[in-house]
This record gives C-alpha cells, sequence and structure tokens, in this order.
C-alpha cells in the first residue's frame, strides 16, 4: 500500500468538475485507490464517493492504493491535485 497527504489548491475543491477529472484518472489504474478527508474514506473510483468528501480549497486529503501500479496511481493523482486538475503526463 502507498500513501500520500495533498493540500487541495485549486479554487473549487473536488467539486463537480475536478472530482469528474480525478475520477476518470482514478480509473485509469488497476490498483485499488481510496481517498481520505478526516474520519471519512471513500473509493475514488466513485463520483459519489469524492462528492461526498466535500473537499474544499485548502482541505488536505490522503490518497491510498493498493495494487500492481498503486505507485504511479498516487504519484499521478497527487500531481493531478497539485497542477489544480490538468492532466499530467506519465512520470
Amino acid at each position: 500500500m502507498i500513501v500520500d497527504k495533498v493540500i487541495v489548491t485549486n479554487k473549487a475543491g473536488l467539486h463537480a468538475k475536478p472530482a469528474s477529472l480525478f475520477v476518470q484518472r482514478a480509473n485509469d489504474f488497476k490498483s485499488e485507490i481510496y481517498i481520505k478527508k478526516e474520519a471519512t474514506r471513500v473509493n475514488a473510483k466513485s463520483i459519489m464517493g469524492v462528492m461526498i468528501l466535500a473537499v474544499q480549497k485548502g482541505d488536505e486529503i490522503q490518497i491510498e492504493a493498493t495494487g500492481d501500479d498503486e505507485k504511479k496511481a498516487v504519484e499521478q493523482l497527487r500531481l493531478l491535485i497539485e497542477n489544480k486538475f490538468d492532466f499530467v503526463d506519465e512520470v
């Protein structure tokens, strides 16, 4: 399992379009991926789960992945957030 924390810096947080982009990217990976905000942990491949977190600008979230591509998944999702939801080419 790979775990990383990131602070959401884009204006909209993880609402609507950013949440959709995050879920789309998470679904590119085979690993099981979860995100956690405070005590709530949800499936990062579920738009409803991600929306339930109501992540706002300045919130810290934890990204967790388990599977064959876990390192790449966490890395790419962290970069997506750090780059304010512009897709990042493979590292």
